[in-house]
């Protein structure tokens, strides 16, 4: 299912629908105003949060944690020694690791467990202006973590380039 994503998400305070390719509402992104560190709620159409993303702030290297149920799910990093600078990786809780390369200033990349492909991102999908699209391929694949990955990743990208609101 593929998900439209505006660009700049983490404005401080700013709420956004994040919808489905049909138009409907599937997760408000919630960025939380008045915070030491970049926090951003993933909130189902009727409120609940689902996934909390933030900026890990003593981390020797930029460090975005992902919660569920103010548990950690995941820790996303830039991949060390890679000759690609658009190289993540997310580390899951119970072990598991997802691979994330491609473009990721161009919003064209992908996200892969054991080189199988969980989603992909790209803009030429839609010609809205500043939004990109989130392909989540699985059916079995947790939508709202894969969405969550694709923000951080993206969010880390751009403060290391110097693009940071």
């Amino acid at each position: 299912m593929k998900y439209l994503v505006r660009d700049k998400i983490f404005a401080i305070g700013d709420d956004y629908w994040i919808e489905t390719e049909d138009g409907r509402q599937a997760f408000l992104a919630d960025g939380k105003a008045l915070r030491l560190r970049d926090t951003l709620e993933l909130k189902n159409p009727s409120g609940r949060v689902l996934i909390t993303l933030r900026k890990k702030m003593f981390a020797l290297r930029d460090t975005m944690t992902i919660e569920r149920d103010d548990q950690a799910l995941a820790t996303v990093r830039r991949k060390r020694l890679s000759l690609l600078r658009n190289h993540y990786r997310v580390n899951l809780v119970e072990g598991t690791e997802l691979d994330v390369t491609g473009k990721i200033l161009d919003r064209e990349f992908t996200v892969e467990y054991e080189g199988e492909l969980l989603a992909h991102v790209s803009r030429k999908w839609f010609r809205i202006h500043e939004t990109y699209a989130v392909n989540v391929v699985r059916e079995d694949a947790d939508a709202a973590l894969m969405i969550a990955v694709v923000i951080s990743v993206i969010r880390m990208d751009e403060r290391e380039r110097g693009h940071d609101d």
